[in-house]
């Protein structure tokens, strides 16, 4: 028996396979969509993940105004901010903000779960998220995920 087939296979840049995926998040709770999509975007769901490679895949989030936050979380929670200046501390609630940006939450909730590194940096870019149903990458042709 030759043990040298038995090798492990390491991903690279060049040996790793990036899909495109479509989820809507209507009606969804933010957190079990944001944990959803960070496992996405960092790759845990590929047979050849490895932890110091990029294998994730280009996710696309639809309808980020329509997510849904259990309990009162919508009016009560507070998110803040600094602006780096003296008195540049902004407090904000997320049914204020989904006026504003309706995007933020999903993104910051991702953001949130993914590594705070360059590589993390790199699966981010990979997010892609619009408040209603249009996107601008149908030319892709993203799979539908459930």
């Amino acid at each position: 028996m030759n043990t040298l087939s038995f090798r492990t296979q390491h991903a690279n840049d060049k040996t790793v396979k990036r899909e495109w995926l479509l989820i809507d998040a209507t009606a969804q709770p933010l957190g079990r969509l944001s944990t959803k999509v960070a496992s996405l975007l960092i790759g845990k769901h590929k047979p050849y993940f490895t932890t110091h490679v990029d294998c994730g895949d280009h996710v696309i989030v639809i309808n980020a105004e329509k997510v849904r936050l259990t309990g009162k979380k919508m009016t009560d929670k507070e998110l803040v901010t600094y602006t780096g200046y003296p008195g540049g501390k902004r407090i904000a609630n997320p049914k204020e903000l989904l006026v504003r940006k309706p995007t933020y939450l999903v993104e910051e909730a991702i953001r949130g779960m993914l590594p705070k590194t360059k590589l993390g940096r790199a699966m981010f870019s990979k997010l892609h998220v619009f408040a209603g149903e249009k996107h601008n990458h149908a030319a892709q042709t993203p799979r539908e995920l459930k």
